[in-house]
């Protein structure tokens, strides 16, 4: 079967591959990836834009690549309360119009972070910058440098995949 992930960030692939075949290793998975536009602002800052970017992520890749489902990774933060927090969304649609979603933990962000977030960096940039690395969104991201790597990027995604493809797991209850 075929998956179209909405992005080359190899922390993406690979967070989709795990999960599809965590869920359903009796198949065989072709795990395709596209760059495609995801419609929203560079740093979503809620919720709401971080979920739609991942639903327009996967609805462009299913459509561009013509797979089985298309998936859409999309992180953002979001305030609660006085703190700002760092959480993924995972969506997932197949063929037939079905939407899965399902989200990455949240981590709270340190105000060192929010700091430059405020002054127009990426959380991907300001963590850069704060740890002098490059790219680190293609990497452990914020979750693995937080967590000395006991929790990374790739992981998050994953369980955020996971959490998507309930919905397709247990379709009987949708």
């Amino acid at each position: 079967m075929k998956v179209a992930v909405g992005s080359k960030n190899p922390v993406k692939i690979e967070a989709v591959k795990l999960a599809f075949e965590q869920i359903w290793p009796q198949r065989k998975w072709q795990v395709m990836a596209i760059e495609v536009k995801h419609g929203i602002t560079d740093q979503p800052m809620s919720d709401r834009e971080s979920i739609r970017g991942a639903k327009n992520r996967a609805r462009r890749a299913l459509k561009k690549l013509g797979a089985d489902f298309g998936v859409g990774l999309e992180g953002g933060l979001q305030k609660i309360g006085q703190s700002w927090f760092d959480c993924g969304w995972a969506v997932v649609v197949d063929k037939q119009g079905r939407v899965g979603m399902g989200s990455t933990a949240r981590m709270i962000v340190p105000q060192t972070i929010m700091r430059l977030i405020k002054q127009g960096k990426e959380l991907g940039e300001a963590l850069d910058k704060v740890w002098n690395r490059a790219n680190t969104k293609q990497a452990e991201g914020h979750f693995g440098l937080m967590t000395n790597k006991v929790i990374t990027r790739t992981q998050g995604y994953r369980d955020g995949m996971i959490m998507a493809l309930a919905r397709f797991i247990q379709p009987h209850l949708f």
